[in-house]
């Protein structure tokens, strides 16, 4: 008699390919098309807890896609997120553009990357709220097997 596969339970490391998208728009990361699924553990930080939670009970060889509101998955922009910064925080070389992202080390190794708002002769806007803050997402998942 065969045991049924076992079902994703928190701490587990998978493998798996996976795909965000906003609501009927285009993919913006995708490994469906990589010859090898991606591994990560769940609590590792690696996906978004809210991401995380609708892995959990999933099958090995299921795929689903979540069609989740912004609150499910990257949450709303939160306005103490942007900040004005000085420009003497940012290298002369670094030549500035709207849109653009730039990434800021923080004490302990880690970094945070920011969207470019404004520029000014003193100062910088930069929003440091997720890219895909206030978007409805799909959330695609093949769980190829439990490690």
């Amino acid at each position: 008699m065969m045991n049924a596969p076992r079902a994703v339970c928190s701490g587990d490391t998978l493998e798996l390919h996976y795909a965000l998208r906003p609501r009927g728009g285009d993919d913006i990361v995708s490994s469906f098309g990589d010859a090898t699924p991606d591994t990560l553990t769940l609590g590792d930080g690696t996906l978004s807890p809210l991401l995380e939670q609708w892995l959990i009970d999933l099958l090995p060889g299921e795929r689903h896609v979540f069609l989740l509101d912004p609150w499910q998955a990257f949450g709303e922009s939160q306005a103490e997120l942007i900040q004005t910064l000085p420009r003497s925080d940012f290298p002369d070389t670094l030549i500035l553009e709207t849109g653009q992202w730039v990434e800021f080390a923080l004490p302990g190794g880690e970094t945070l990357a920011g969207r470019v708002l404004e520029i000014s002769s003193q100062t910088v806007k930069v929003d440091f709220n997720h890219p895909l803050a206030d978007l409805s997402i799909e959330f695609e998942v093949e769980i190829v097997r439990i490690l």
